[in-house]
């Protein structure tokens, strides 16, 4: 884990890690990994939960069973606690397993209640810490209980709490079915945008690719949305180096981000917003292609 920490540090233009929760934090000791943070000057901006194992497999805030309910409950509230001694205040809510397979297998409502009642408790735990759902349509579970930004956004109305918001993941959204940029807008505009996971994929599956390698269009796109809405929080890199060697990959990564936020500074927002107010396709993309993205 502390070689890990060293590599991504080693990655030019990379300044924060984001850590999963509990299995990056039971792989070595709070002095061990505080002290390869300060030696490698990376600061850690959000846990990201993982709920792993036979007890969740039904489920984690949605489990039939009570002992597994306050099972994760009590872990998500143990990683709000850490995250505010790392010094961050985000904490990324994936809920894995919380939906179903078969049709008749669950009851919908008690699923909702449920879930709903556990991101309450959560983030009323510490409402200086903000904590998020990280929304994704299957896998593990062929039917998420929160499968779309729609459904993501539903949910922040029901938990009803300042500090409780979404994280997009770009892969997620496409796998949804979903155009980014729109879904983002639906999040940013209520200032519920708490977090953005970016990568690249072809919207069939979590496919984890390189950032702007796919679908560069619809990342620009999505740039210009969140740069539009004020967004300010973290662009934290969720791709999946199988294949590639991690530290030239997520070197890639930064490269490409620099590149567009680059050319973006450089992008005619009055002659953007014109276009679109007339929903002119051509003239929009023609004010990209002046600056250099199209």
């Amino acid at each position: 884990m502390e070689e890990a920490i060293r590599l991504a540090a080693s990655v030019p233009g990379l300044n924060a890690v984001e850590l999963n929760f509990p299995q990056h934090l039971a792989l070595l000791s709070r002095d061990a990994l505080r002290s390869v943070l300060a030696e490698t000057g990376l600061a850690v901006t959000a846990l990201n939960l993982r709920y792993e194992g036979a007890m969740f497999a039904n489920g984690a805030f949605t489990s039939p069973n009570p002992a597994a309910r306050d099972s994760a409950i009590a872990t998500a509230i143990e990683a709000v606690d850490i995250a505010v001694q790392l010094g961050a205040d985000h904490v990324i809510l994936w809920m894995a397993d919380d939906g179903g397979d078969y049709p008749m297998q669950v009851d919908y409502q008690t699923l909702w209640r449920d879930e709903i009642a556990g991101f309450r408790q959560v983030a009323l735990h510490n409402p200086s810490v903000r904590v998020s759902v990280e929304y994704k349509a299957v896998d593990p579970r062929r039917q998420a209980l929160i499968r779309s930004m729609g459904e993501a956004m539903l949910a922040v109305r029901d938990v009803d709490l300042p500090n409780f918001g979404v994280t997009l993941d770009l892969c997620h959204s496409l796998m949804a079915g979903e155009h980014p940029a729109a879904a983002a807008a639906l999040a940013v505009r209520d200032g519920k945008l708490f977090g953005v996971h970016l990568n690249d994929g072809y919207g069939v599956a979590d496919d984890g690719l390189m950032v702007g390698t796919v679908r560069p269009l619809q990342l620009v796109e999505l740039l210009l949305t969140l740069r539009d809405g004020g967004f300010s929080g973290t662009y934290y890199f969720d791709t999946f180096p199988i294949r590639e060697d991690p530290v030239a990959e997520c070197a890639f990564n930064i490269e490409t981000m620099e590149l567009l936020f680059d050319r973006l500074d450089h992008v005619d927002l009055t002659a953007v917003r014109e276009a679109q107010a007339r929903h002119d396709a051509v003239s929009a993309l023609r004010v990209l292609r002046a600056a250099g993205l199209v």
